[in-house]
């Protein structure tokens, strides 16, 4: 596994991230998994050298973060902890305190080393909202119960509200993958610019690109929420899934760490968030943070993307 450290963490971070959505009863995942498979799940990333872990309030009512902290048990403060505010709290202090410690109660920790607000939507529209989350978020780094406070799902025109105050932000946990590369560009100029690094969320598609194609795998709500399981997307976007199970054959790994591996090899990637609730899977997608795909297989992959973007955006 490789690590790399990210901006206000002492903790090296792994390429590889635990997703802790799917480990509590959720809208998007059901109530499968049980806290047996919650707790085996993480033990088996931490066991196959993953050091972080993403959850949020939003996941199950914060019974993934109740899940997660159980599950860590004493090596809960070795490793590094996201969490995120749903961004319907109150614009007051106490609030986002309020929002926090209950976050750090169910985490059975006291503090978190990355606390993101979840996504801006209509709540941060404007220059004064923007102005008094940035206020808000370093009041929050300054209790040192957040080591340090990212953002998620920010596109330009967000970030540009922000000001001067961006540059106190760490990361933007972005959608990106093979598929999805509407983070790139201007978006992702002004991360770099202010040392934004991009955690990689959704980066297989929601096992899209993993091959999770079995009635009951796309009988989960958040699959069909996603348009690249419904057509006219899921048959376009099959020369690259087929490219990426050619590469997994010839290199004799499962398609998930092809994904992966070229989502890694991307521009401003700090990590890439995978989500399970098997622990049979983590062995799958932890190995990408071990090697890199060669020149050929990258050249190949990004044909094959190039392709499908060209093919999708016409149709806009």
């Amino acid at each position: 596994m490789r690590y790399l450290k990210c901006k206000g963490l002492e903790k090296k971070w792994s390429v590889v991230t635990l997703g802790c959505w799917q480990i509590a009863p959720s809208e998007g995942w059901g109530d499968v998994c049980s806290l047996q498979s919650a707790d085996a799940v993480v033990k088996s990333a931490l066991d196959h050298g993953i050091t972080a872990f993403d959850t949020a309030e939003g996941y199950g009512d914060g019974e993934s973060e109740r899940r997660l902290g159980n599950a860590l048990g004493n090596k809960r403060n070795d490793v590094i902890i996201i969490s995120k505010i749903w961004p319907d709290a109150s614009l007051t202090s106490s609030a986002y305190l309020a929002r926090l410690n209950n976050t750090l109660r169910a985490l059975n920790r006291d503090y978190v080393d990355v606390y993101l607000i979840h996504f801006p939507s209509s709540y941060f529209n404007s220059i004064e909202q923007s102005k008094k989350l940035c206020d808000l978020m370093m009041e929050l780094k300054e209790t040192g119960k957040a080591v340090t406070v990212g953002l998620s799902n920010f596109m330009e025109p967000n970030l540009l509200r922000l000001g001067k105050e961006i540059d106190s932000f760490a990361v933007n946990q972005v959608p990106y993958n093979i598929l999805q590369r509407k983070y790139e560009g201007k978006t992702r100029e002004i991360c770099r610019n202010s040392a934004i690094s991009y955690m990689a969320y959704s980066p297989t598609a929601q096992g899209l690109l993993a091959g999770r194609l079995s009635k009951q795998a796309l009988n989960f709500p958040a699959r069909k929420w996603n348009t690249l399981y419904q057509e006219p997307l899921f048959t376009k976007s099959k020369p690259v899934r087929d490219i990426i199970n050619s590469i997994a054959k010839e290199i004799k790994m499962q398609p998930i760490a092809v994904a992966l591996a070229w989502v890694l090899e991307q521009k401003n990637i700090l990590t890439a968030v995978v989500g399970s609730r098997k622990a049979d899977q983590v062995p799958e997608f932890a190995v990408a943070g071990s090697f890199k795909l060669s020149k050929d297989h990258l050249k190949r992959l990004n044909t094959e993307s190039d392709s499908f973007l060209r093919m999708t955006n016409s149709d806009d």
